[in-house]
């Protein structure tokens, strides 16, 4: 099996990347390969990173890869296992937020040699009629087959009419683009297929639609997603990541191993033929952390978390040289005086959201001097030598 065809979950037709490499061999020319993201948070995570890893492969495969910034469906929000209607998203947070992912991007494909297009471009031309149009090409039957709209139809729960052009919408992106492939999570199967169907309603060849496996989140339960925050962010420090991949179940070793790791089939056979003699699982896990450690930061950033890990969790040596030191002059205007603690904590902690420090304060997963504060709006004074902790693996130590 070529890298190509490794990890799919779902390919529509079922040998529709074979026709595709057919077709770009017999008409010398690459393959648009085209995924699309909408910006509805500033962060990329592990799960995202299965499907751009594809992306990379078809990349070094020396195919064009056509990445669309949904700023325009943005707006609108996608329903894609949503049981209420997702709040649309101002122009200024998704302008924000796009540009964090397209920097984001560069952590797994060659930025330089991507197209990248907004689907503003071709939406925000369409007037009324061309929209009305557009949207007869589709049945109401049709958009219905939605797991989720199906799952709200039946529980009496409301469906906004906007909801339903959601998926359209994405679908003429294809239509736009040209493209001959589209990726994406298992979740977005249909509304790639809704490209496919556009395209070859119009008289345009269809496209191919591979989708591929979601990665369960730190939880075990649900797919990894922010908003659950059982999430590992391509963005994290290299001791928050490496801290978080030690927090899984064994149950997820596996999972992990196939869809995070560059390991290859035969390392990760290894591995696992390991614990099966009786290796204990904590070693795999730090083989995996350090591995994606690696993949997103550096061989020495790698080495220097699992040490930290070592002897802040494994020898329970948590001293003040394990805690950052933080200059009480750079919270800026924090000082002087009390401030709320979800400010505080928002100044330590600024790649971490402040609906997620809220959460992680409420849960009681905040510190101060090492007694647990779970109000977040706590009145706290930033003093010398106050330490405070923010989660299992974040530590600082207020300084002059």
């Amino acid at each position: 099996m070529n890298r190509l065809e490794s990890n799919i979950a779902i390919m529509e037709p079922k040998d529709g990347l074979r026709e595709k490499l057919e077709i770009s061999n017999s008409e010398g020319r690459p393959l648009r390969i085209k995924l699309g993201f909408d910006p509805t948070a500033p962060d990329l995570h592990l799960g995202h990173a299965i499907v751009l890893q594809k992306l990379r492969d078809f990349q070094e495969a020396g195919h064009t890869i056509v990445v669309i910034i949904g700023d325009f469906t943005a707006a609108i929000g996608d329903p894609t296992g949503r049981n209420k209607m997702r709040p649309p998203l101002s122009d200024e947070v998704i302008s924000r937020n796009a540009d964090t992912y397209i920097a984001q991007l560069g952590k797994v494909v060659e930025t330089s040699e991507i197209e990248i297009r907004r689907n503003s471009e071709w939406h925000g031309k369409l007037d009324l009629r061309q929209t009305i149009q557009l949207i007869a090409r589709v049945t109401l039957a049709q958009v219905i087959q939605r797991d989720d709209f199906k799952t709200r139809l039946s529980s009496e729960r409301p469906i906004h009419l906007h909801e339903l052009l959601y998926p359209i919408l994405q679908g003429f992106d294809s239509v736009a683009v040209d493209a001959d492939i589209e990726l994406g999570g298992t979740d977005q199967l249909f509304n790639n297929l809704m490209g496919r169907n556009l395209q070859e309603s119009m008289g345009k060849p269809g496209q191919a639609v591979i989708t591929m496996p979601l990665l369960l989140g730190l939880d075990g339960t649900d797919k990894m997603s922010k908003s659950k925050a059982n999430y590992v962010g391509l963005t994290d420090s290299p001791e928050e990541m490496f801290g978080k991949l030690m927090s899984i179940s064994d149950d997820l070793l596996q999972h992990y191993l196939e869809l995070t790791t560059t390991f290859s089939a035969d390392e990760r056979g290894q591995i696992a033929a390991s614990i099966e003699r009786g290796a204990n699982p904590m070693l795999a896990k730090k083989a995996l952390a350090a591995n994606v450690v690696q993949r997103y930061h550096t061989p020495e950033l790698s080495a220097a978390a699992a040490d930290q890990f070592a002897r802040t969790v494994q020898e329970k040596r948590p001293g003040d040289e394990d805690h950052v030191h933080v200059s009480i002059g750079e919270f800026g205007n924090l000082v002087p005086g009390s401030h709320h603690l979800l400010d505080i904590c928002a100044t330590l902690a600024p790649e971490k959201s402040r609906r997620e420090l809220k959460r992680l304060i409420s849960g009681g997963g905040v510190r101060i001097d090492g007694v647990k504060v779970d109000d977040p709006f706590e009145l706290v004074e930033p003093v010398a030598n106050l330490k405070i902790s923010i989660g299992k693996r974040l530590r600082f130590l207020l300084a002059r």
